[in-house]
């Protein structure tokens, strides 16, 4: 019988750091975006985001808080993915949240609502 190493702490922040780039890439292909857009956008060299991309760098939160602008996805989701945030513990009810908002309009609410549990169901197709 062979034994199976368990990963390091480290080939777990080094998967992190690659799933971490991966997902920036994918977000990118995502918005349709070159790296030297997204690096112009996000106010770093196209180098240093290829290594992003690839998990060779370590990027600091204000970084990947420039990342995220220019992705225009939330800080927290690229913070979250790097390690830098735990996540949420509690799930959030859009639905509440949805209804909460002083700045809509009662039909406005209902139909986000309506759209928010069309594709809910539409997700909960039955190979899911």
């Amino acid at each position: 019988m062979t034994e199976v190493a368990s990963p390091s702490v480290s080939d777990e922040t080094d998967k992190r750091w690659y799933d971490l780039g991966e997902f920036i890439r994918e977000q990118r292909n995502v918005g349709q975006m070159s790296l030297r857009k997204l690096s112009e956008l996000a106010g770093v060299s196209n180098p240093y985001l290829s290594q992003i991309e690839r998990g060779l760098r370590k990027p600091s939160a204000e970084i990947l808080q420039q990342i995220a602008r220019a992705l225009e996805i939330s800080s927290e989701t690229l913070y979250i993915r790097a390690g830098i945030l735990d996540e949420p513990g509690e799930r959030v009810d859009p639905v509440a949240e949805i209804r909460k908002d002083p700045t809509l309009t009662e039909e406005q609410k209902k139909t986000l609502i309506r759209i928010y549990e069309s594709f809910r169901r539409e997700n909960e197709g039955p190979d899911r």
